[in-house]
């Protein structure tokens, strides 16, 4: 048989679909822990004063959560 015959079409523009809902849902996501911290900051009567080790500890949260999401489609 052919292998031509065997392949399964696939559509071409997969791409910028991922990357449009990839970024609708990072946004969404961004605008929701930033509507929790700030609820949170309202009920406790506090101003929101982020240190710069939880800064570092948040960005190595958001790498993680990136090295996973990278690894999703792997074997």
């Amino acid at each position: 048989m052919d292998e031509k015959a065997l392949e399964i079409p696939q559509e071409k523009n997969w791409k910028p679909k991922i990357l449009i809902v990839g970024g609708v849902l990072g946004a969404l996501v961004g605008l929701a822990g930033s509507f929790l911290l700030v609820k949170n900051a309202e009920k406790t009567g506090e101003n929101i004063e982020i240190s710069f080790p939880e800064w570092v500890r948040l960005g190595l949260l958001i790498l993680g959560l990136l090295r996973s999401i990278a690894t999703l489609h792997q074997d």
